[in-house]
């Protein structure tokens, strides 16, 4: 561990202004907290570095020997340092950045899928960070993005997730919703979620699952796009209580995905 006492040291750059910061268009992005920078080692992406508030050194001690290997530098700061280069107190006390890599093309994505999760305006970075968590733990094979969703690897989209957006392949659509007709041409059949009272209730669809399914989401609030829901194949809402408008999307993905995905 490399001691950093100067919040101007070049070395911290990575980490500096996070809280205003919008690195969408930067080379890397920053992963926060220990399970998600526990995931990031597991993950397809490079790691560039890490910094750790110094009192907490002790308990990243099993991580260091992984980034050691891979020869990247973990630097130790207090807390003023800190919190001057980031412009917040990381409570966590452990962040790390990564190189972006190149996003994958949709098509090729899909022609290796057989489940995936489709959104549509998702721009709650909490919620795009539940949903990329449940589409890990349900064993979703790829997340496909319209042009209009935030990034998946925001800082709190990252943090949310607990790390899991590191290991679930994503790419974005350049055009939206001609990527419907694309997943049909592969052979998914593209499920829209929505709370509609006059759509197919999932424990119909159920009990014949598609053979490759595509689940798609919309943001809440406006919900799905009209033309996404006139191409999708099936309408498909969550049977709740009558007095009880819609669940969070990301609560309404996870239960998606148990029902529609073989093997989950």
């Amino acid at each position: 561990m490399i001691p950093v006492e100067d919040p101007d040291d070049p070395r911290l750059d990575d980490f500096r202004g996070l809280r205003l910061r919008e690195d969408r268009h930067l080379d890397h992005f920053v992963i926060e907290g220990y399970a998600a920078v526990a995931e990031l080692l597991h993950s397809p992406y490079t790691p560039r570095a890490v910094l750790v508030l110094d009192r907490k050194a002790a308990r990243i001690e099993p991580l260091v020997d992984g980034f050691d290997r891979l020869d990247v530098p973990v630097y130790v700061a207090p807390e003023s340092v800190m919190r001057t280069t980031m412009g917040f107190n990381l409570h966590r006390g452990i962040i790390a950045s990564a190189h972006r890599t190149a996003l994958p093309d949709a098509e090729s994505l899909l022609e290796r899928a057989s489940s995936v999760a489709v959104l549509e305006r998702l721009n709650d970075h909490e919620n795009l960070g539940s949903l990329f968590r449940n589409a890990r733990a349900f064993g979703i094979d790829a997340v496909l993005l319209d042009p209009q969703t935030a990034d998946p690897l925001y800082r709190r989209c990252v943090r949310v997730s607990m790390g899991h957006v590191l290991r679930v392949p994503f790419a974005r659509f350049d055009a939206w919703p001609d990527g419907v007709d694309l997943m049909q041409s592969l052979g998914f059949t593209v499920v829209a979620l929505t709370p509609s009272r006059d759509a197919m209730s999932i424990d119909e669809v159920a009990t014949s699952r598609p053979d490759k399914v595509a689940i798609l989401l919309g943001a809440e609030g406006p919900g799905l796009d009209d033309e996404s829901l006139v191409r999708a194949d099936m309408c498909v809402r969550v049977p709740m209580a009558d007095d009880v408008d819609s669940l969070n999307v990301a609560t309404a993905a996870a239960i998606a995905f148990h029902r529609l995905v073989p093997g989950s």
